[in-house]
């Protein structure tokens, strides 16, 4: 499991059937500088900090084994201590 921001929304209307009508989002993995492209079945924004899942589980987390996903999001994350020694990172969930 990776813990993710959610930078936007990536629009492509030229899809494979495969994706049908699936939410894609732009995620930055925690210390990278890196951006993947992640679909959200849980219902993210822009700013949430994320649990998202690669590989197989990604497809599974998507809802099938056949799904063409490599990062799937499976939880909006509200708090978490960082190990590191750092401050506790605390986020506000849905506070529209």
């Amino acid at each position: 499991m990776k813990i993710c921001q959610v930078e936007g929304t990536l629009v492509a209307t030229a899809r494979i059937p495969g994706l049908l009508n699936r939410r894609l989002l732009v995620v930055k993995e925690r210390g990278s500088s890196a951006k993947q492209v992640a679909v959200d079945p849980v219902g993210c924004k822009p700013g949430d900090w994320v649990i998202a899942v690669g590989s197989s589980a990604a497809r599974d987390a998507a809802g099938s084994k056949d799904f063409p996903s490599d990062l799937t999001i499976v939880g909006i994350i509200d708090y978490w201590d960082d190990p590191a020694g750092r401050a506790a990172q605390k986020v506000v969930a849905n506070a529209d």
